[in-house]
């Protein structure tokens, strides 16, 4: 498997490419949310392929991806080091606030020397997403972000969620995949139509597996009053022309929040996809696709009969 040294720690990534001749395509990038994986991103990616050069990767600590250098990789990159600050940047432990993981980007993209992109993100992974935007807007061409939003901060309900996060988080036994319908009773709370079983189980799988520290820290950085108050500025400012897509009956992140994040820019395109939830780009894949390309200006050819 295809694996990149970001800022010290072993980045899992994957291309999905389709033949154009002597074309040259801009790359895609996508960006998965908080637990999951670049997996659920690969049917909308062989979508898109045709038009774009579409790279899939697992964000620190998350899926395939390491959640820290190894001790080899750590004194490697020290003994590497040319300056005093380069050998303090190679041992500074990063920390997992989403500022970190967006410059996780910008170093995945040095590593593999692309300059400009467009991205594709959801959920955590487009607040991420948007705060790249911000720190890196000569390097986006256009933005998707799915189930992204703005939220007020409320100290009772966020103290109640960390709570729960947390426990969540440590209670993770390997076995619970086993269980008979258990992707299903997992996956509820996130879905208004359904998906297929292996997606549903791939879903639980990249949850079990986890980087404990990554998905625990994110909890607390992605859901903050921190957040709640930096997220409408992050939105505000926006210069790089964005498509925010929500789904109907999101428990997750309302569609509301993603309104109310658009109504805050005039560079930000609103658009809910009816009778989904929080992955409106499994569970409505014609509608999702329609929505994505119409905002990307791409021409999809006419089925040819007979």
């Amino acid at each position: 498997m295809p694996y990149i040294n970001v800022r010290g720690v072993e980045h899992y990534y994957e291309w999905v490419k389709k033949p154009s001749g002597s074309l040259v395509k801009p790359v895609m990038v996508f960006i998965h949310g908080w637990a999951g994986s670049a997996r659920y991103w690969q049917n909308t990616a062989n979508a898109l392929s045709e038009q774009f050069d579409c790279l899939l990767y697992d964000l620190r600590g998350f899926g395939r991806s390491r959640g820290k250098p190894t001790i080899a990789q750590a004194s490697e990159a020290v003994a590497e080091s040319e300056s005093p600050q380069e050998e303090s940047e190679a041992i500074r432990e990063l920390t997992y606030e989403l500022e970190e993981y967006a410059d996780d980007l910008a170093a995945l993209l040095d590593g593999l020397h692309i300059q400009r992109v467009y991205i594709h993100a959801h959920s955590m992974g487009a607040s991420v997403a948007t705060l790249f935007f911000n720190r890196y807007p000569q390097r986006v061409e256009r933005g998707i972000l799915t189930c992204s939003g703005i939220f007020e901060y409320d100290e009772k309900s966020f103290s109640a969620f960390h709570k729960f996060g947390g426990y969540v988080v440590k209670f993770r036994p390997k076995w619970l995949s086993k269980i008979p319908f258990v992707d299903r009773m997992f996956m509820a709370r996130f879905l208004y139509s359904s998906i297929p079983h292996s997606e549903r189980q791939a879903f639980l799988q990249d949850f079990l597996e986890a980087d404990y520290e990554a998905a625990l820290g994110t909890i607390f950085t992605s859901v903050s009053k921190v957040q709640a108050e930096v997220m409408p500025q992050e939105f505000a400012k926006l210069t790089v022309p964005t498509l925010l897509v929500a789904g109907e009956y999101d428990k997750i992140i309302p569609a509301e929040m993603g309104r109310q994040a658009a109504a805050l820019n005039d560079k930000v395109e609103f658009v809910m996809i009816p009778n989904t939830a929080h992955f409106p780009m499994l569970e409505d894949v014609p509608t999702y696709l329609q929505r994505v390309q119409e905002f990307l200006q791409i021409n999809t050819p006419e089925p040819h009969l007979g």
